[in-house]
């Protein structure tokens, strides 16, 4: 019985290598990660609590279509109204010039690269929730 438990798992794992390998990172992870994309210091406990709030660090989170028929995108919830288009959308000229699925990544720099440039037009209020005095980041280092 195991055996075949284990036979069914791995056939499952081969035929679906998209399903496991998602990345759920962590404050830490986020921190230095984003530091290494030169996102001030000052400004990553604020990052952490975002991604907290928005996704609980997973990569790989898609909201559900809202009224308007829109999602949201991977770590920090990135819209695809304005942002970025999805497969399901025809390519159109977006901000952050990109597919919405490359926020799914494990790779998060194109995250990155575009919730910088939502921070720089819309401020801290495109993701309400993470103000006040916010846990510190300075053991992450």
């Amino acid at each position: 019985m195991r055996a075949s438990l284990l036979i069914c798992a791995l056939i499952v794992a081969c035929l679906a290598p998209g399903i496991l390998a998602t990345r759920t990172m962590d404050r830490c992870s986020l921190a230095r990660e984003m530091a290494n994309h030169r996102v001030p210091r000052d400004q990553l406990a604020r990052w952490a609590c975002i991604a907290d709030n928005q996704s609980n660090f997973h990569t790989d989170a898609v909201s559900p279509t809202n009224d308007k028929g829109f999602r949201n995108y991977g770590i920090f919830q990135i819209s695809n109204e304005y942002w970025c288009y999805s497969k399901d959308q025809a390519a159109r000229e977006v901000e952050c010039k990109v597919k919405c699925e490359a926020f799914l990544e494990d790779d998060i720099t194109h995250s990155v690269l575009c919730a910088k440039k939502i921070l720089e037009k819309q401020g801290w209020s495109a993701w309400p929730g993470c103000t006040g005095s916010l846990p510190s980041i300075d053991n992450c280092f």
